[in-house]
């Protein structure tokens, strides 16, 4: 039954480790000449360790007790005088030990230098690769659960390789060579030494395995607790409108428990590990302490040598009893490990295909072939689409809420894939351009449009790399955004607050339509942008769209249908199918669901109407 635990163990870990290390391979690569001189330099600290304790034999076997003259070792010199050779080997123990610290400082900086340096590289690629990966990937992982495996996960990482994993490559080497040492000093006794390893993993490989699984549950706790705080700090307003602070604790303190009743069992294994190999130290010293001792008696060992053999046995006793601590610490990293590297084997469902090329500057013809599109195959979100928009037209996309709008738009800017059919954009296949090539020729405007905590000028500049002060400026103009933005304490260099919450609505809205503007795309999706705007505010918003749509080919997203009557084209889609296409007065003739519609809006609006509803879209 132990053996069997410890089989599985083994299959357990070390596939574990062997996954983490494959993938951290090609960063050690790059760094072989750092990771090889500091391994050099770990070996000559081990030699130098393993003559610490000769002086001491000596002084024993030729000083102390000179008696003995079956001494192992290098034969000394008769004729010195015992303080001569006192001090020689006093001389002796400094120098080793000197020299040992400076090849062991060398090593342990040397290696804790290049696991910084690769888990620094590996962070980064880390947060590059999360920005390529799919919105399909982001929607079935939570934020907060990313943050984790993005800063905790990599921190707890880093600490264990610099704390645990490179001191048990030191304690193995130095192992090795111990026992090696001992064999040669006294094969009987070293035998006797060496029967304790079968026994020790056998006692704990089965308590590592528990230790792996309450820390591997422990990860994903941390993460679901990030998620929950970052979600409740998101919406922040929400729950304090509805009072759902007691809810929320409440939520937090039950998975909080869990963490911790996880933790708990953690270390208790972990110091029940620590234990037990003290214990099984204690009765091994004993034995070959009593063994050796006869020996000395007997005169087949000098006191010398048994000393030498019962500090090579301490000595070797000190890593095994820090690796039982050490293989809970691993078990405990291999968990983060692989939660880092589960994202860094995530493929993006939407990529450049090997024969991707740049795309040529649009001119703004948008083609829809038979387009189905599913988030899973039981989710079928849009069932075979087809339309043909001209360069410069204005197309508005209308429909009961969740019937696929948005997700129609996100098409155009692959987003996401359809799993059948394709999209055209001046009659080629938009998978055949590259993403960044096909995403720069296109301007979006959200209903809450996102701005980062930098300054206004950043934010609009996003738009377009390398943009000019003067681009920026123009751009704001355009969007009616350059007075406000001169009104704020640092015009232009006003750093924003997380989100640009420190601006309204209506004056987040008009920097996104600069950011959209400073790109001049050819190509322009609007989902809602005036959506929750004050009178005073949508009117501002409004007509900086109108200016940003003229002579592009424009999609808009709207439940405001006076407000897209004008357009060029309405696709009118429920239920992930098109059910009419057409012109205002075309859809209004056909008498059917747009029309219906329209009719009960006017009525609920009783024919009222602002005049920013017809935004982008005046006669």
């Amino acid at each position: 039954m132990d053996h069997h635990s410890n089989e599985k163990e083994l299959k357990v870990v070390l596939p574990g480790i062997r996954r983490i290390l494959s993938k951290l391979w090609p960063y050690i690569h790059k760094r072989k000449k750092l990771v090889a001189a500091s391994f050099f330099a770990l070996l000559i600290e081990t030699g130098f360790r393993l003559l610490e304790p000769w002086p001491l034999k000596y002084v024993f076997d030729h000083v102390l007790v000179p008696t003995h003259n079956n001494s192992i070792g290098i034969a000394i010199n008769a004729s010195l005088q015992p303080l001569v050779l006192l001090s020689l080997l006093a001389l002796s123990i400094v120098v080793i030990s000197g020299l040992a610290s400076i090849a062991g400082y060398l090593s342990t900086y040397g290696m804790s230098l290049a696991v910084v340096e690769i888990l620094s590289e590996v962070r980064a690629d880390l947060f590059s690769h999360l920005q390529y990966l799919s919105l399909s990937f982001h929607q079935q992982f939570k934020s907060g659960d990313l943050i984790t495996r993005l800063t905790t996960d990599i921190e707890k990482l880093r600490f264990v390789i610099v704390k645990t994993i490179l001191p048990l490559v030191t304690n193995i080497v130095t192992l090795t060579a111990i026992l090696t040492v001992m064999l040669w000093l006294n094969g009987e006794l070293a035998l006797v030494a060496l029967a304790i390893f079968p026994l020790f993993f056998i006692l704990t490989s089965r308590i590592v395995k528990r230790i792996r699984k309450f820390a591997s549950k422990y990860r994903s706790s941390e993460g679901v607790l990030a998620s929950t705080t970052g979600e409740m700090i998101g919406a922040i307003k929400v729950v304090q409108v509805l009072s759902l602070q007691n809810l929320l604790k409440s939520i937090f303190s039950k998975q909080n428990k869990k963490s911790l009743g996880e933790v708990t069992e953690s270390l208790r294994l972990s110091a029940a590990l620590e234990r037990t190999a003290q214990v099984l130290m204690a009765i091994i010293t004993a034995i070959v302490l009593w063994r050796g001792s006869q020996a000395v008696l007997q005169k087949s060992l000098s006191p010398g040598d048994l000393l030498v053999f019962m500090t090579y046995l301490k000595n070797a006793f000190d890593p095994m009893r820090k690796l039982s601590n050490q293989m809970g610490q691993i078990a405990k990293a291999t968990a983060s490990g692989e939660r880092v590297v589960e994202l860094l084997e995530y493929e993006p469902s939407v990529r450049d295909l090997p024969s991707a090329k740049k795309a040529h500057p649009f001119f703004g013809a948008v083609r829809f072939e038979n387009v189905s599109f599913a988030y899973t195959p039981e989710r079928t979100i849009l069932k075979n689409v087809s339309f043909v928009v001209q360069p410069g037209q204005q197309v508005a996309v209308v429909g009961p809420s969740g019937s696929g709008k948005s997700t129609l738009l996100s098409l155009i800017l692959r987003l996401y894939d359809p799993v059948e059919g394709r999209i055209l954009i001046d009659g080629q296949d938009i998978r055949e351009y590259t993403l960044d090539s096909l995403r720069q020729q296109v301007s979006t405007v959200m209903q809450e449009s996102v701005l980062f905590a930098v300054s206004v000028r950043e934010n609009i500049a996003y738009g377009k790399s390398e943009a000019t002060n003067q681009e920026v400026e123009k751009a704001a103009r355009q969007a009616n955004a350059h007075d406000f933005i001169m009104n704020l304490p640092q015009g232009y260099d006003t750093i924003l607050a997380e989100r640009g919450a420190t601006l309204s609505g209506g004056q987040r809205q008009r920097v996104a339509i600069a950011r959209a503007a400073i790109r001049q795309a050819p190509i322009v999706i609007l989902d809602e942008p005036t959506t929750g705007l004050d009178n005073a505010s949508d009117s501002a918003v409004s007509n900086a769209l109108e200016r940003l749509t003229q002579g592009r080919t424009t999609f808009i997203i709207s439940h405001n249908l006076r407000a897209v009557k004008n357009a060029d084209l309405i696709l009118y889609i429920e239920n992930g199918s098109l059910l009419e296409s057409g012109t205002h007065s075309e859809l209004i003739a056909l008498g059917a669901r747009y029309a219906s519609l329209y009719r009960l809006e006017n009525i609920s609006n009783n024919g009222s109407c602002r005049k920013g509803d017809t935004y982008a879209l005046e006669a």
